[in-house]
C-alpha cells in the first residue's frame, strides 16, 4: 500500500488537480485485472491437461472431449443401484498422472495401480482403434479418476450376472470404452497377449454353473454332494487370470458354435472327468433338459470305451473315448512260459483312433497311468515292434509314445477341418502314502495359499511341450497343471462312494486324483472356451447369432 500511495503522490505532481482522479481509475482497473485473473485460474470441474493428479481432491470430467454429456460417478452405486467396490486408485503414490483408458490398455483387476504412461489408442498389431461411442477422441487422451472414489467391481458383491455384464455396468463409469471386450472379436486381442493360466482361485458366488446333485449325467465317484460332501466352498472358486480376465462359459452360445458338429476328449479318466463337466455345464444352459441324452443309453461311464451324448437341438455330440496312453495296450507270448502278457507298444496309435479322426475339436490328454507301478518301472513292458524292453525309464516311453501320437495326428488330421488341444497334467494331492497305498486328502476344504507348497512342474510336461513344439500340426495346450495344483480341497477323497450317518473313514481308499463335479474340470472347460474365442478361427471367428 505504502508504494501505491507513493506512486499516487508522484502522479498528482505531475497531473496536477486532475492527478487523484486517474489515480483512483487506475488503482480500480487493477483490482479488476486481479480478481479476474483469480476467477479464471481457479480450478473448474475439468482436469488441468499440464497436471491432474497434482491435487489430493479433483473433480471427474463432466464430459467428452466433444462436449458429450457423461453419467455422474457417485461413490455409493452404480445406475442399477447396486454397492460399487473398494476403490483403484489411478494416481501412483507419488501423484503422478496415470495413463488413459485406451484401448489396448487394461488394469491388473487386483486393485494394482495401472501403469503411469498415457498410450496411443491403437491395437496391439498397430492399427488405429475406432473412437468408442463414435466420439472424435485425439489419439491420445489422458484423464485420471478422483483418488477417493469407488469404481465398479468385475462381479457386483451380490450379483448372479456374468463378468461381460458387470463390464457393461464399468463402462457407462468411464469417459472412453474398453474397446477390447466390446465389438466385433474385441477382447481377443487382449487374451492374446495374456497367460490365462497364470493365475489365482478367488472366490465367487456366482458359481458353479450347474447345482451340485442337479446333473444326472455325472459318475457316482464324482458326485461328491450326492456321497455326502458335507462343504460346498469348493464349488464356488474361480480361476482368475492375473493379467486380464477371462467370459465364463455361456452355455448355449457354445452350443451354437457346436451346431453340427463333435467334439471329443480322448485320453484317461481325467479327461473323462472334464468331460462330464462338459456335458453338465451344456445341459445346465438348455431351457429343456430333456434334449440332451446318451446316444446308447448308457446310464455308468466308467466300464466302456466310448461313450456320446446327443444334444438334440443343435444337432451336436460330446464324446469321450477312453485311451490312457494315447498308444496301444498290448498282449504278447511270453517267451518262457507261452502265455500272453501285458505290453504297451509305444509305436502303434490307440485302437478306437479311426473313430474320431474326423471330429471337429479334439482333446486330448495322457500322465496318470504313467505313474503307476507297472509303467514307473518299466521292467518287461514297453514295446516297439517285436521287441519287449527288459528295463526302459519311463520318461524314454512317455516320449515316444507321445511321438508316436504326434506323427498320427500330423499324417491323419486336417487342421483345416479340426481343432486339436492337449490338456497337461492334473495333480494329485495325496498325504502319507501314494492313491494305491493308503494315501489320504480327507477334511481339505480350502486350496493352497502358500506357492512354496506347490510342487515341482512334472518332467513330463517339459517333455510334452518339446513335443507339441516339434509338430507341424498346431495344437493348442491347456497348461492347467499349476492352477490344479493349488486345488487340495477340490477332491473326492472319503466322498468317492456314498458316506452317510457316523461311517468310519479308516480304511476307506480315498480318491486325491480325480475331481468333484461341480469343480475343478468346469474351470478347464472355462478355459478351454477362452482358448477357442481367442483362437478365432472358424465358428469362433466371428459372433453367432443370439439365443
Amino acid at each position: 500500500m505504502a508504494f501505491l500511495k507513493n506512486r499516487c503522490n508522484e502522479f498528482t505532481t505531475f497531473m496536477g488537480a486532475q492527478g487523484p482522479a486517474f489515480c483512483l481509475f487506475g488503482l480500480l482497473l487493477s483490482i479488476i485485472v486481479l480478481l479476474a485473473f483469480l476467477a479464471f485460474s481457479t480450478p473448474s470441474n475439468h482436469i488441468s491437461p499440464k497436471d491432474p493428479c497434482s491435487s489430493s481432491l479433483f473433480s471427474m470430467p463432466t464430459t467428452t472431449p466433444n462436449g458429450e454429456t457423461l453419467p455422474p460417478l457417485t461413490t455409493q452405486s452404480n445406475p442399477e443401484g447396486k454397492p460399487l467396490s473398494p476403490p483403484i486408485n489411478h494416481c501412483d503414490p507419488n501423484g503422478n498422472q496415470l495413463s488413459s483408458r485406451s484401448r489396448d490398455h487394461t488394469d491388473d483387476h487386483n486393485g494394482k495401480p495401472l501403469s503411469c504412461t498415457s498410450r496411443n489408442q491403437t491395437g496391439h498389431d498397430g492399427k488405429p482403434l475406432a473412437p468408442p461411442r463414435n466420439e472424435k477422441i485425439p489419439a491420445t487422451t489422458t484423464f485420471c479418476l478422483p483418488k477417493n472414489h469407488y469404481y465398479p467391481a468385475w462381479k457386483p458383491p451380490n450379483s448372479t450376472v456374468n463378468r461381460l455384464e458387470t463390464d457393461k455396468i464399468l463402462d457407462s463409469y468411464l469417459p472412453f470404452k474398453r474397446g477390447e471386450r466390446r465389438g466385433k472379436n474385441g477382447f481377443h486381442r487382449i487374451l492374446r497377449t495374456c497367460d490365462i493360466f497364470d493365475g489365482k482361485w478367488v472366490s465367487d458366488e456366482a458359481y458353479p454353473y450347474y447345482e451340485a446333485g442337479s446333473c444326472p449325467f455325472l459318475d457316482d465317484a464324482f458326485n461328491c454332494a450326492k456321497n455326502g460332501r458335507p462343504d460346498s466352498s469348493y464349488e464356488k472358486l474361480r480361476w482368475q487370470p492375473r493379467e486380464c480376465h477371462i467370459p465364463r462359459l455361456d452355455g448355449l452360445e457354445m452350443l451354437e458354435r457346436l451346431r453340427g458338429k463333435r467334439l471329443v476328449y480322448v485320453g484317461d479318466s481325467l479327461n473323462r472327468n472334464m468331460w462330464e463337466s462338459m456335458v453338465c455345464i451344456l445341459r445346465a444352459a438348455l431351457p429343456d433338459k430333456t434334449r440332451v441324452f446318451e446316444i446308447s443309453g448308457k446310464q455308468q461311464f466308467k466300464t466302456e470305451g466310448f461313450y456320446a451324448f446327443r444334444f438334440a437341438d443343435y444337432n451336436c455330440t460330446v464324446e469321450f473315448f477312453r485311451a490312457p496312453f494315447l498308444v496301444r495296450e498290448w498282449k504278447t507270448p511270453d517267451p518262457g512260459s507261452g502265455a500272453r502278457r501285458e505290453t504297451l507298444r509305444l509305436d502303434v496309435i490307440e485302437r478306437s483312433s479311426s473313430k474320431y479322426i474326423d471330429a471337429d475339436m479334439i482333446i486330448f490328454n495322457t500322465g496318470h497311468w504313467w505313474t503307476h507301478d507297472k509303467t514307473s518301472k518299466g521292467k518287461d513292458y514297453y514295446q516297439e515292434g517285436n521287441h519287449v524292453y527288459s528295463e526302459l525309464k519311463v520318461a524314454e516311453a512317455f516320449r515316444r509314445a507321445l511321438r508316436t501320437w504326434a506323427e498320427w495326428v500330423d499324417i491323419n488330421i486336417d487342421p483345416n477341418r479340426t481343432k486339436l488341444f492337449f490338456r497337461g497334467y492334473s495333480a494329485s494331492h495325496f498325504r502319507g502314502g501314494r492313491w494305491n497305498s493308503g494315501g489320504s486328502c480327507r477334511n481339505e476344504t480350502v486350496p493352497i495359499s502358500n506357492e512354496s507348497h506347490l510342487m515341482p512342474y512334472p518332467a513330463k510336461m517339459s517333455i510334452l511341450e518339446s513335443v507339441l513344439s516339434s509338430m507341424q500340426t498346431k495344437v493348442l495346450y491347456l497348461n492347467i497343471t499349476r492352477m490344479t495344483d493349488y486345488r487340495k480341497d477340490g477332491h473326492p477323497s472319503v466322498f468317492r462312494n456314498p458316506i452317510t450317518g457316523n461311517q468310519q473313514f479308516t480304511n476307506k481308499a480315498q480318491d486325491c486324483s480325480h475331481w468333484c463335479l461341480p469343480g475343478v474340470p468346469d474351470a478347464w472347460n472355462e478355459l478351454l472356451y477362452a482358448t477357442l474365442l481367442i483362437s478365432g478361427r472358424g465358428t469362433w471367428g466371428k459372433k453367432k447369432n443370439q439365443h
